[in-house]
């Protein structure tokens, strides 16, 4: 398999001497091309029954790194599983009009925050209104960066209960279909968060770069102001989920995903790499692009976020405050049964997801191995300075 990590190794010490990058951006690089190799490290397993010899190398656990989400999606996943009730759960995203893109990758944290902070506020608003369910919610919301061609599109993608606890501390169930129309959850989204733009904007906190520079003047900012309040934001509220158990699988889904997986590329040849992606503008088409190196390259990178900052985030009952409490009296109200945690180990999780055993020889079968640590060799990371 063509991987990120072959593209990264062959191309990109020329890039990284033609642009000028993050110190985020060159973590991320030189994370996936030392992943798994000796420059980070590993260990030499050797079986004292068979004497078979195997070297196995450390990764590098980048949260952007394609190799590295399987591991860390089935450990997210276990936790998760105890948050689960025992009813529909719907599937929403929210989109920024793209004429926002560009200000929101000058200005990442900021605009990133605002999209989590106008979504939250957005949902659990409206589901507190009696129009429409009268409840508190419990929802986690994931950002994701990317269309499937890689070019920069903010989104969240939001798991939302079919159903809250009311002020009286009764279940209140929702419509079979979502329980808010999308339209309304369309322009209080466009309200709040053109709102919290304006004051970031007023309390000099945002950046403007080349094409976005004019956007410093007050008069041209109102102006793009106006112009997106004009727009119909993009809401779209998938069909309810089947079970709990595909909740939390889709769920996994998603939570780890990176800009690009490894199978979805096709080939490397003379400067150029082809993907594999979908044209949902074009009937959801499975369609093949063509990138140079350094074009693809450049669009993995504007993905990679800003340190520390978290894309998965969990509100309402599902927030940190009592959570456990409040989680219990839901779960006595939906009939789910209250399970003991039970966490798996790092050798367990293998177990289920390669069903291999790591600490016996896969040559004989026994448990009498050897490990010898190998130290690791990777340079330290250099950064090009403007």
């Amino acid at each position: 398999m063509i991987e990120v990590q072959d593209i990264f190794i062959k191309y990109g010490e020329e890039y990284r001497e033609l642009h000028k990058l993050t110190f985020e951006q060159y973590k991320a690089m030189s994370s996936i091309e030392y992943c798994r190799t000796s420059q980070l490290g590993g260990h030499i397993d050797t079986c004292e029954s068979c004497g078979n010899t195997q070297i196995s190398y450390n990764s590098c656990r980048n949260r952007h790194c394609p190799k590295c989400q399987t591991l860390a999606k089935e450990h997210w996943i276990e936790n998760q599983k105890n948050n689960l009730l025992n009813i529909g759960y719907f599937h929403v995203v929210f989109t920024i009009p793209d004429t926002l893109n560009m200000i929101a990758y000058q200005n990442q944290k900021e605009l990133y925050t605002v999209l989590f902070k106008a979504v939250a506020e957005t949902l659990e608003e409206l589901a507190a209104d009696k129009k429409y369910l009268g409840a508190k919610l419990g929802f986690t919301s994931v950002l994701h960066t990317w269309g499937q061609n890689l070019m920069h599109h903010p989104h969240i993608h939001c798991i939302v209960p079919g159903g809250g606890l009311s002020p009286n501390g009764t279940w209140v169930n929702s419509r079979k279909k979502f329980f808010i129309p999308v339209k309304v959850l369309s322009r209080k989204l466009r309200g709040k968060f053109l709102y919290y733009l304006k004051q970031l904007y007023y309390q000099n906190k945002l950046e403007f770069h080349g094409s976005q520079e004019q956007l410093s003047s007050g008069k041209e900012f109102e102006k793009f102001l106006s112009s997106l309040y004009s727009k119909e934001w993009v809401v779209y509220c998938k069909p309810p989920f089947k079970n709990a158990a595909y909740v939390v699988e889709y769920l996994g889904r998603y939570s780890h995903r990176v800009a690009i997986s490894n199978n979805r590329i096709l080939n490397i040849e003379n400067g150029y790499v082809t993907f594999k992606w979908r044209d949902y503008k074009d009937n959801c088409k499975n369609k093949q692009m063509k990138l140079s190196a350094d074009e693809f390259i450049r669009r993995f990178l504007i993905h990679i976020l800003p340190r520390r900052f978290m894309k998965i985030r969990h509100y309402g009952l599902l927030g940190n405050r009592n959570k456990t409490i409040k989680l219990n009296i839901c779960k006595e109200l939906t009939n789910t049964p209250i399970l003991v945690k039970e966490k798996l180990s790092t050798l367990q999780l293998i177990l289920k997801i390669t069903g291999r055993d790591i600490t016996k020889c896969p040559k004989c079968g026994s448990e009498k191995l050897r490990r010898i640590i190998a130290p690791s060799n990777s340079p330290p990371i250099m950064i090009k300075t403007a």
